[in-house]
Order: structure tokens, then sequence, then C-alpha cells
């Protein structure tokens, strides 16, 4: 699911410690399953309550007989991850079940907040980065992740009946969101409401880096690969013209290749990021929800992560058999 559902992902958990990627592929393949049962289900609403079904069973340690399920439910009860996170994800689904729009700023990082920095947040707790500021910065990098999806798929998105750009930025540029969702075309105003929510994602990346800096070593490589990888969406797409109307921006092998060594090159940098504060109001009850539940003792002692000296020579085995295809949809997940 997860090598052909996000390679950016796929190639970036390939840097995680043996345990935890394999966790963190179960968190994948349910966030994957869910976002599917809503965007392909024959009823939206019945797919998300479904999903709570599926999820209180997997926390009451009793699963549906599905391998997903199975997996989640190992890893849920392994990492003591709280339901919260969870319950946020389904939520953001179920705005995407009810059509909901997005009139300012704010309310569209209410809602990147739910589908994918409660992601963040799974993976903070994955990696024992529980404390306030580090679980805060996971889900800026998580939110940032989201926006730059919005940014890549606006056209896609528009032909499917859907618009999650700012409303009011749209009107601010010149547009009126109902009539140019009725006939999505690429335009300047457009460019500069993308421009602008791709500076916006800059911002959370920057937020992010220091709390990447504060993770245990054995981390570092993964998240900044993929702090790089999604990044480097928005700069291929500003680079390009920002038409993300007409064609849907891929990062080549040769991109990817030289974000993933810039990722390993800040992996051993001495700076330490720019401190970044308290998390964002649409975050914080993420933060607050990791705060409440201290962990396994198991994970507080830490561990062994990959040796470095071994990613050069496991980065050619990869890319030499990677392709620029890219599965259709729009989220992190």
């Amino acid at each position: 699911m997860i090598r052909t559902g996000s390679r950016s992902f796929f190639i970036a958990s390939k840097f995680l410690p043996g345990r935890v990627r394999e966790a963190a592929y179960a968190l994948y393949a349910f966030c994957r399953l869910s976002d599917d049962a809503v965007d392909c289900g024959g009823g939206p609403a019945e797919a998300v309550a479904r999903l709570r079904a599926r999820l209180a069973r997997i926390y009451a340690g009793d699963p549906e007989a599905e391998p997903v399920d199975r997996a989640l439910a190992d890893t849920v009860s392994d990492f003591e991850i709280p339901k919260r996170l969870f319950d946020a994800l389904l939520e953001g689904l179920e705005w995407d079940a009810a059509g909901r729009t997005y009139e300012e700023i704010g309310d569209l990082q209410d809602y990147a907040a739910r589908v994918a920095g409660s992601v963040g947040a799974m993976m903070a707790v994955l990696m024992g980065a529980r404390s306030p500021d580090l679980a805060a910065r996971a889900c800026d990098l998580g939110s940032a992740m989201q926006l730059t999806n919005i940014a890549r798929d606006v056209g896609e998105d528009a032909r499917l009946g859907r618009l999650y750009l700012p409303r009011q930025w749209l009107r601010e540029a010149g547009l009126d969101p109902d009539e140019w969702l009725a006939d999505p075309v690429f335009c300047p105003q457009i460019a500069d409401v993308t421009a602008r929510l791709l500076a916006m994602a800059e911002a959370l990346y920057t937020r992010a880096d220091a709390g990447i800096h504060g993770l245990d070593p054995a981390f570092r490589p993964a998240i900044f690969a993929a702090r790089h990888l999604y990044a480097g969406i928005g700069g291929r797409l500003r680079a390009t013209g920002l038409n993300n109307v007409d064609q849907r921006t891929v990062l080549p092998t040769h991109v990817k290749l030289a974000l993933v060594g810039r990722a390993l090159r800040e992996t051993v940098s001495r700076s330490a990021g720019t401190a970044a504060g308290a998390p964002l109001p649409q975050t914080a009850f993420l933060v607050r929800a990791i705060a409440e539940h201290p962990g396994p003792e198991w994970q507080a002692r830490g561990g062994r992560g990959r040796n470095l000296d071994s990613d050069l020579a496991w980065l050619v085995n990869l890319f030499s058999g990677l392709d620029d295809r890219t599965a259709p949809g729009r989220s992190v997940r």
C-alpha cells in the first residue's frame, strides 16, 4: 500500500529503524484505507461510521480479521498511541464526506491539523517524541505537507468538484470560488493564491526543522527526507510556473535523490534549527492528547537505529528501481 500510495513517504520510511518502520507502515495502511473508503465508497458518511466502529474494535484489542486492522491493533498497543489522534483523522475525513468548504486560512488549517497534523502526531509517538515541543513540531510538519498537497492538486480536486483553497483568498485575488469551480482553468489569480499557500507551508517546514533536530539521531534521516521531499513538490511547482490545474507536479528521480542527499547532510549538521514556539492553535489539541499519555516504558529506554554509514549504498539500490509514477489522490496519506 505504501509503495504504490505515496512514493515520497515510502522513500523516507526506509530510513526508519525496523521496529518503528513496521509500525509506520501499519499507521499508513489504516490512513490509506480510511481515505480510500471515504473517497471511493458508495456512501461517505456510512464509510466514516464504519471506520469508527473498526477503530473502536482495534482499541478494544478485538480487531476485525483484516491484515490492516490486526497490524494497527498491535501498533497502538505496543506504542500506546492516544486514540484521540485517530479520532481527529476520522473527523477530518468526515468533513470531506460532508463536502465542507474552507472560507479562511484558519479553517483550512483546522482541516490540515486533522487529516495530516494527526499523522505527524502519530509518528512523533512512534519515535518517542512526546514532549510538547517535539509533538508541536511534528504537527507543523504534517500540516505543511497537507498544504503542499492541496497546492499541488488544485486542478485534480476541482475536476472532482472539490475546492480546498481558502475562498476568501480567491475573492481577494478577484475570483468567484463557485464560478471558478464550475469551469476550473489556470490563471494568474490561481497562481497567486497557490504561491501564498506554498509560502505558508514553507513557514511550517521551517518551524518543523527545530523539532527534527531534536529527535533521536536514528530518526532524523527519515523525517528530514520526508520534509525535503514534500517541500520539494512545492519548489518544483513554483519552478514550473505554479500551473496546478493542467498538470500534476511530480519530482524526477534525480531531484528526489538530491533532496534525500540534502536530508542526510542536515541529519549530521550541528545546527539545531530555530526555536518555533507554541503549537498552532489548530494543532494544540493533538499536542495535549500526547502529553496526557507518557508512553510505554520500553520506549523511554531508547534503542538503536540504522547505521548512517550504510545509507549511501542503500540509496543507490533504492533509486535504481525507482520511477516517477505517482498514484492518484490528494492527501498526505
